[in-house]
């Protein structure tokens, strides 16, 4: 989309009867942050696409989708989104829970004939939330997915499954969480029991073709050359070609989805607005499961989800490289955002929640402080002005819009961020800053010694963690 396209369709929030006002030049300045972004990160292509309530604020791309050739990327360039099929795989589960047809606390054995015998009480919403405690049915071996008795992973469902099951659980079902690709072996199978096809056939018949998503489908193999975001991988800070094995079919409810940003677009809209099943049911599938263990679960009916500015945020990451996002405060009815931000790869690997932040912190500021917050921590950490901090200081007194009980902790968690994305080096001003401000905080001290010894500063570190532990002991 060309540059002064862009910026009509961003006009299109102004017209009267939209509750939303987009920021006075919020296209010029999503493309600054998207340009930003590629020079902080070493981001090889991207496509973004912002929309709220319907209609779409911002679409653009820049970079390569092929580096090796010099092909840039385009909003119609196919990114590898990877476990971003999961969305698919949840909601053909969930339409199935709406319309009666499963129970989400029944045990998935009652629609899985031949489950293996350990797996047969686990309900279906463990297997969807990543609470069941299965292990994985692959281990990584000498940079290749194997399976335990193949040469590469097991040929088919069945014999995944019987890998899986064969080693132990890895804790009691519903007491807390690990993120395993088996759990959706086994709703690929439900489905495929249900339906008596297989798991594409269903994902095209029920969402593809419906929602006209022309662009998306499983395997590189099935993008045409000329479309295709080849991935990346960073590695020693430098981009690399990801060389990533295929994932066979039956894997292709878990992974290897190839899309594009509109049709990740249609995708949430057609969501949000109750055009796969009813929306009432989604935002009550979207609560946060409670652990036998303590907490909440992050995923709810497998739904990256969290709860952040008064907006619930649900949506699902592909590995580091791409994120979609829908979020909304109260119910879908009083509003939505979508977000969607999808890249080839990053010399840093950077985390593709912060990306997405990058453009909530622009798109609507008053309405996502947290991830403003982000931002700035972000420029903070790469500021070598001395008089930065006096300036980041005010600002988090007088202007972030963040309440006081949550400024600790989101401090703390952009400081992880940036350790991931930046080094130890750039995260080490956050880290003490925070322990400036919260001084007898046991956490931030851990924080700060953690981050010291990612920096090789041992001795440091140690007198750091000494600190925590004598602050988080209780008085006598």
């Amino acid at each position: 989309m060309n540059r002064q396209l862009r910026h009509s369709v961003a006009l299109l929030c102004l017209l009267p009867g939209v509750a939303f006002s987009a920021p006075s030049g919020v296209a010029t300045r999503l493309d600054t942050q998207l340009q930003t972004n590629r020079e902080r990160y070493g981001i090889a292509g991207q496509a973004v696409l912002v929309a709220h309530d319907g209609q779409v604020l911002y679409q653009s791309a820049s970079g390569e989708r092929d580096p090796a050739i010099h092909a840039p990327a385009t909003v119609d360039s196919i990114f590898t989104a990877q476990s971003m099929a999961k969305l698919l795989t949840s909601t053909l589960v969930m339409q199935l829970v709406d319309q009666g047809k499963v129970d989400l606390d029944a045990p998935a054995s009652r629609y899985v004939p031949d489950l293996p015998a350990a797996w047969r009480t686990i309900r279906v919403r463990d297997l969807l939330n990543h609470s069941s405690g299965v292990a994985e049915y692959y281990d990584r071996v000498d940079n290749r997915w194997v399976s335990k008795g193949y040469s590469g992973v097991a040929p088919d469902l069945a014999a995944a499954l019987k890998v899986a099951a064969a080693a132990p659980m890895q804790f009691a079902t519903g007491s807390r969480v690990q993120y395993t690709q088996a759990n959706y072996l086994v709703l690929t199978a439900l489905l495929e029991a249900h339906y008596r096809k297989p798991y594409p056939a269903i994902a095209r018949e029920r969402i593809l073709q419906p929602l006209k998503m022309t662009s998306t489908s499983w395997g590189v193999a099935s993008v045409p050359a000329q479309r295709a975001a080849v991935p990346y991988i960073g590695k020693d800070g430098a981009l690399q070609p990801a060389n990533e094995d295929p994932w066979p079919s039956y894997g292709w409810g878990h992974a290897d989805l190839q899309t594009t940003v509109g049709d990740m677009n249609r995708f949430l809209q057609a969501l949000a607005a109750g055009k796969l099943l009813r929306t009432a049911t989604l935002e009550t599938l979207w609560r946060p499961q409670t652990l036998s263990g303590g907490g909440s679960n992050f995923f709810s009916t497998g739904w990256d989800t969290t709860r952040s500015d008064g907006y619930t945020q649900v949506g699902h990451d592909g590995g580091t490289r791409v994120r979609a996002r829908l979020a909304y405060k109260g119910t879908l009815a009083d509003g939505y955002w979508v977000f969607v931000y999808l890249t080839n790869g990053s010399a840093r690997n950077v985390w593709s929640s912060t990306l997405v932040e990058s453009t909530m912190a622009v798109a609507a500021p008053g309405e996502f402080p947290h991830a403003v917050l982000s931002e700035r921590l972000i420029a903070y950490a790469l500021d070598d002005d001395a008089g930065a901090a006096h300036a980041l200081r005010a600002w988090l007194r007088d202007s972030s819009g963040i309440a006081a009980s949550e400024l600790e902790r989101a401090i703390n968690s952009d400081g992880y961020a940036i350790l991931a994305s930046l080094g130890a080096r750039r995260a080490l001003k956050v880290f003490t800053l925070n322990t400036e401000l919260y001084p007898q905080s046991a956490n931030v001290w851990d924080s700060l010694a953690e981050c010291h010894a990612a920096l090789g500063d041992k001795e440091t570190a140690e007198r750091l963690y000494a600190k925590s532990k004598a602050l988080a002991k209780p008085s006598p």
